[in-house]
Formats: C-alpha cells, sequence, structure tokens
C-alpha cells in the first residue's frame, strides 16, 4: 500500500483483550487504535480512516450488525474482521453477506488473528490496484469491474467454507472430500481473476532496476518445483547459465512472473516426466546486445494447426487452463521490455520457448 502506516481499529469493550492485541499488532508494526463502542468506532473511522477494523459483535450501545453496515455505508473499502466469544460461528454468514471479510471466535489464536490481517491487507492492495487501472480499450476496462464482482463473493465463500471446515467432523470422509473440492475451485477461480488482471495492468517504468536473469531464473526454478512438488521428481532440471550474463533492465516481479507461465508451462507438458533445459546467453550485437533465455521441454508439445493461436488471450488446450499464460508472457516481454519471445514446438516431442531481452546500462 502507497500508506506506509498500516492502520488497524480494535472494537471492542474488553479492555484486556483489546490492549493485548494492539500490544501484538505493534510489535509488528501496525498502528493500532481502540474504540470500545459502536459510536466511538464511527468516531474513528472518520478521524482516523483505518484500513481495517477488528470488531466486536457484542458492543454496550450498538449491535455489531449495524456497526458493521454503519461503517460499510461510510467507507466500503474498509476490510472489516469480526471477533466475538458469543456463539458468533452461527451469524458468520450473514455478516460476511454484509460485508465482512472474516470472522474469528474469541479466544483468538494470535497466529491465526496476524493471518487474518494480513491477508486482509493483501486483498486491499489488489483492490486499490484494480481502482488505478483506467485504460482505454473495453475489454481492459472490464476486468478490473470483473476482478470486484467476483472476488467479493469468492472471499464469502472462502471465509464460509472454512467455518464449515472447522465445525465439520473431520472423520467423515465424503465432507471432507467436498470442502477440498470447493476449495481447488476457489482457488482455481482467484487464479483465473489474478491473471485477468494481470494481463491488463499498466507498465510501470518507475519499477524497472537491473536484474539479473540467472538470479531470476534460479528462484522460479524453486517456485515452480514446489508447486509441482510430485511431479518434480520426474522432471530433470538442468541448469546452464551463462556466468557473464549482463543485467537487463526490467520490472524484476514482471519479467519473474512470464518465466514462472513458461516453467509451469513446461512442467504441466510433461506428466510422464522427462528433461527440462534452462540456458542463458548472451548476444552483444547490435550494442548494447541482448540476453537470450532458452526454456526447452520433452514434452506432450503442441499441435501445428494451433500454433497461431498460441499468444491469443483465453486460447488453451488445456482441460483447466485460462489460456492466458503466453498472451501474459508477450505482453510483458514484448510490448514492456521490448523484447521478443517465440515458440518452436512438435507435437509429441517437446517446445522450445526463447525469451530475448534488451541489456541495461551498466
Amino acid at each position: 500500500m502507497e500508506d506506509l502506516e498500516r492502520k488497524v481499529l480494535v472494537v471492542d469493550d474488553n479492555a484486556e483483550f483489546a490492549g493485548m492485541v494492539r500490544r501484538l499488532l505493534e510489535s509488528q508494526g501496525y498502528r493500532v487504535s481502540i474504540a470500545a463502542t459502536g459510536n466511538l468506532a464511527m468516531e474513528r473511522v472518520i478521524s482516523d480512516t483505518p484500513h481495517v477494523i477488528l470488531l466486536d459483535l457484542k458492543l454496550p450501545d450498538i449491535p455489531g450488525m449495524e456497526v458493521l453496515q454503519r461503517i460499510k455505508s461510510i467507507k466500503p473499502d474498509i476490510a472489516i474482521i469480526i471477533l466475538t466469544g458469543y456463539g458468533g460461528e452461527q451469524v458468520a454468514v450473514d455478516f460476511m453477506k454484509a460485508g465482512a471479510m472474516d470472522f474469528l471466535s474469541k479466544p483468538v489464536d494470535k497466529d491465526l488473528l496476524l493471518k487474518a490481517i494480513k491477508n486482509a491487507f493483501k486483498i486491499k492492495e489488489m483492490q486499490a490496484d484494480d481502482l488505478k487501472w483506467d485504460r482505454q480499450p473495453s475489454l481492459e476496462k472490464f476486468f478490473p469491474f470483473l476482478a470486484h464482482e467476483i472476488r467479493n463473493p469468492l472471499h464469502a465463500i472462502g471465509g464460509a467454507l472454512a467455518i464449515i471446515n472447522r465445525r465439520s467432523d473431520p472423520k467423515d470422509q465424503v465432507l471432507g472430500e467436498s470442502i477440498k473440492i470447493i476449495q481447488e475451485e476457489v482457488e482455481h477461480l482467484n487464479e483465473f481473476v489474478q491473471e485477468c488482471l494481470d494481463f491488463v495492468r499498466p507498465p510501470a517504468k518507475s519499477r524497472f532496476i537491473e536484474v539479473q536473469v540467472n538470479d531470476a531464473l534460479s528462484t522460479v526454478i524453486s517456485i515452480v518445483s514446489h508447486m509441482f512438488e510430485g511431479l518434480s521428481r520426474k522432471v530433470d532440471v538442468t541448469l546452464d547459465l551463462d556466468p557473464a550474463l549482463p543485467r537487463i533492465l526490467a520490472n524484476y516481479e514482471e519479467i519473474k512472473q512470464a518465466f514462472v507461465n513458461i516453467v509451469k508451462n513446461a512442467f504441466e507438458s510433461m506428466t510422464d516426466g522427462g528433461e527440462f533445459a534452462v540456458r542463458t546467453r548472451a548476444n552483444p550485437n547490435p550494442p548494447p546486445g541482448t540476453v537470450i533465455i532458452e526454456f526447452k521441454d520433452q514434452g506432450i508439445g503442441i499441435k501445428k494447426d494451433t500454433h497461431q493461436y498460441l499468444f491469443r488471450p483465453f486460447f488453451t488446450t488445456k482441460l483447466r487452463g485460462t489460456g492466458l499464460g503466453l498472451a501474459i508472457c508477450r505482453r510483458i516481454v514484448m510490448e514492456r521490455h521490448d523484447g521478443n519471445i517465440r515458440v518452436e514446438s512438435e507435437w509429441g516431442k517437446g517446445t522450445t520457448v526463447t525469451v530475448e531481452l534488451p541489456v541495461g546500462p551498466t
């Protein structure tokens, strides 16, 4: 968030509990204020403009639901986490429908509380990014709206599912499998929304820094190997990284994302295992030259009649694909970094993706 002060308002008439929460959050760098009543909470919302509110359901003057609704009518973007020790899980879904982001029962586990607050700030950051995107193409204007409309119910579903999971019998195998399916589908939709937003995200030249491509690639391989933990044991990864490779001027996070998309595609194409090789080299001509990254897998390959559609948004041959992975790569590499990306593939014999990026100033 641009505001370096991450402000949290604790609305609770239990002074001992509120003080404990304040000490815990301040030790993590948050700026914390406390309100013991609903009316005082409304004043703090206007005067302190907190980013996240921890709201107790049982207050001495105003019911918690009314406080939530009044806060949302004034500051709809404030993230509200419900805290209660009064059988709150029975009404949790109603509160989340009214706009609460999460719901925790007292006594609250400290690690769980910190995780909930961290997640609330992460969601607010993504929502703030969405609001900044005001680009002209109609498709790109539609995506942030789509993200907002999908994410809100997804958060409610995720919160309600967490409650169901906590209250369910761990021995009920059918219920456990059903919960797992819902969790996977929510995660899949969240990933789809994020890929849509990544595709339309405007370039941020101010975030360009000198990047060592070899270091970024090593990080990416570790990330993807962890994502495909079972499959990674069957994929033999070899790295041939030029130690004298010059740095490039790039947005590190975007370049890393492009590499992740490419490596994920390679792993997903090698369900039976195989060799995956990554090679880097420098091309000095024309000065100042370029850095070339080659990703070569022994996967299933791509049919010839689909090559022309590879970089088209939403085109995919995967059962669970979004069709945005390579489209995002092309936008990052070619449109935002003045580079080049090409794909060579033969059905049944594997795929080679080559990325070329201009060298940055030395």
